[in-house]
């Protein structure tokens, strides 16, 4: 059977999203698309198949032909979005973060613990993308004896104007904290954030260095440059007991010209990652025919804001800042 699906917001990850459940996942089918701007959601529903755009998204929560919603809207709605799907039974594919602060999350695990089940899956598409997906397994199959250390790059091309350092730590960061945690199976302790000398082309605090301690007592480190110019760029690597495993970035082609050998890099963070969204959508529509959860849980959600509110006080005080979580439910073991 096939699962009707809503999008709320039609930006650029709702239209995204939407283009991804039309044309390159099995088992779904697009009900109907919902964003403030009515005219922006029924062109996107018009484009990839949808039954209809609207601007009612408590409308689109509570259809009974939707069975599943993918929130995409502006951060500050995430939670109340989450809240009304679990409330109506519908299960939940919210793109990062689950709420601005680390008590809203906990709201919203609150009443996904009410319902018994998990309903809400985060999208943090890295624990999809097969080079992040091969680390793990590669630590998980001892080979390479144990994990001492994770070193991640994040750069982007150019950041918004409306950037701040803050931002960088919790919009930028907060894929390093999930997928850290994720390759590790570890939590992370304590965070410090350095600040580099500021390049002259950057309006805030950029780069940066974000340091963090696990509980088996590794080393994460992630340097945060968002104004690198030459485009987006994610590395990482996993440093273990006997060897080491990085990231190969896919590239389509290799360019040799004029003495030198080139591959491309992508202009942002879409077609870097374009397989990590496809899977991770289809991972989502097979979890719910299953009835297997996969995925970023609403625990992790929660977990992330707790890690990127810390990394933010680092970053104003300067000093190293313990992490402490409140206890894990037994619903998310």
């Amino acid at each position: 059977m096939s699962i009707g699906v809503g999008i709320i917001g039609a930006g650029i990850m709702g239209a995204d999203h939407a283009r991804i459940l039309a044309g390159q996942v099995a088992g779904a089918h697009l009900v109907a698309i919902s964003d403030a701007d009515e005219a922006r959601a029924k062109s996107i529903a018009a484009e990839t198949g949808a039954k209809r755009g609207v601007n009612d998204p408590m409308g689109l929560i509570n259809d009974p032909a939707i069975g599943a919603v993918l929130i995409a809207s502006p951060d500050a709605t995430h939670p109340d979005f989450a809240m009304a799907c679990i409330k109506a039974g519908r299960h939940v594919l919210c793109e990062k973060p689950l709420a601005p602060t680390a008590a809203e999350g906990l709201k919203v695990i609150e009443a996904e613990l009410s319902t018994g089940r998990r309903l809400v899956q985060l999208g943090y598409m890295r624990r999809f993308d097969p080079g992040y997906a091969e680390m793990r397994q590669s630590l998980q199959s001892g080979r390479f004896g144990e994990a001492l250390a994770m070193h991640c790059v994040h750069r982007n091309a150019t950041a918004p104007s409306y950037f701040t350092s803050a931002m960088a730590i919790v919009s930028s960061c907060g894929h390093e904290v999930d997928v850290s945690r994720w390759v590790l199976s570890a939590e992370l302790t304590s965070v410090h954030v350095f600040k580099a000398r500021r390049s002259k082309l950057s309006h805030f605090d950029d780069p940066m260095l974000v340091v963090f301690e696990t509980d088996k007592g590794q080393l994460v480190d992630v340097e945060l440059f968002l104004n690198a110019q030459y485009g987006y760029d994610v590395k990482g690597e996993l440093v273990c007991e006997t060897g080491t495993v990085s990231l190969m970035p896919p590239a389509d082609t290799v360019v040799r010209s004029t003495l030198a050998t080139s591959t491309g890099l992508a202009p942002d963070w879409r077609p870097r990652f374009a397989d990590a969204y496809r899977i991770q959508n289809q991972a989502w529509i097979n979890s719910i025919r299953s009835g297997s959860p996969t995925g970023s849980s609403a625990w992790d959600g929660y977990v992330a804001t707790t890690v990127t509110d810390a990394g933010v006080k680092s970053l104003e005080t300067g000093q190293t800042v313990q992490i402490s979580y409140e206890k894990k439910p037994a619903l998310y073991a």
